[in-house]
């Protein structure tokens, strides 16, 4: 009886593990590893596989569609950092105050548009930066006898449009990681900030700032990782995957393109590696100068 109890207890952890490993291997890693061999193959639906070595990834070098996707990726995901990280970070040490009033109200108000489709956000959209002499943006411009801005044929107005966008719908989500991380400050280095004479200013310089670190790196990590995926509210917002002369084209939409549209699998695997490349590039960079593995080393 003992031996059977000893025997239980031992392999119990591996019978706990063992469905999350299936789930790694069945979701991730074969998927990973089969995109990675197509990517070396000429491959189309209906058509066997001709293995064709790097040619795939020659071509995307010199691929001018495929530069322009990984500029406009670039550009938003740096967008939305310089947006989507200070500016959530205020507003939850605002609301985290205890002379803000009413703020369930604003926390509620801030996470409402997370809760709405992509798709409804970026048809929404798409009518309030239109041309329609109805538009709101242009009705509003017009109050102050602006001409009609062809927000969607201009490349910078464009990418304002998709970063409005991304503010709208993910400024609440990062405030509550933000908040979250308030909340494991302790208020005595507060309390012992204001006895020393510290001003509100020093005090979130010097307290807040650092002691939220933990959390900008997350933000930091996932908004990367979603500024270069995105795709379905540019899709939405151009009413297509074919914006004018690609000034909305992202790379994930130039690989729908190359493998839904044109089915061009094997190319499509190229593109999609390349950018599980430059986001893990990226986000390996920013975590070492945040010193998240010297903190693990340690």
């Amino acid at each position: 009886m003992i031996k059977k109890f000893v025997y239980s207890q031992k392999v119990a952890p591996y019978v706990f593990v063992l469905p999350f490993i299936l789930i790694f291997l069945i979701f991730w890693f074969f998927p990973l590893v089969n995109s990675f061999i197509m990517s070396f193959q000429d491959r189309m639906l209906g058509q066997d596989p001709k293995w064709i070595g790097e040619a795939n990834y020659s071509k995307l070098l010199t691929d001018k569609v495929f530069l322009t996707s990984i500029k406009n990726s670039v550009v938003y995901m740096l967008g939305t950092l310089v947006l989507l990280i200070p500016f959530p970070m205020l507003f939850a040490v605002m609301i985290n105050s205890k002379l803000m009033m009413g703020r369930e109200f604003f926390k509620s108000s801030f996470f409402l548009p997370a809760l709405t489709s992509v798709a409804v956000a970026g048809t929404i959209f798409r009518l309030t930066f239109g041309e329609m002499e109805g538009s709101l943006m242009n009705s509003f411009l017009g109050l102050f006898g602006v001409e009609p801005i062809k927000f969607l044929k201009d490349g910078n107005w464009s990418m304002a449009a998709l970063l409005i966008l991304a503010c709208w719908r993910w400024t609440g989500v990062n405030m509550l990681y933000y908040l979250s991380g308030l909340k494991s400050i302790d208020n005595e280095y507060y309390e012992a900030a204001s006895i020393d004479g510290a001003s509100a200013w020093q005090k979130f310089r010097m307290i807040t700032m650092p002691l939220l670190k933990p959390t900008t790196i997350y933000v930091t990590t996932i908004s990367v990782y979603a500024g270069l995926a995105m795709f379905t509210e540019s899709l939405m917002m151009f009413n297509g995957n074919k914006s004018p002369q690609n000034i909305g084209l992202t790379i994930v939409g130039y690989l729908y393109r190359q493998g839904i549209e044109q089915n061009k699998l094997g190319y499509a695997a190229a593109v999609g590696i390349v950018l599980l490349v430059i986001a893990m590039v990226i986000n390996l960079t920013q975590l070492k100068f945040s010193g998240m593995f010297k903190k693990e080393e340690d």
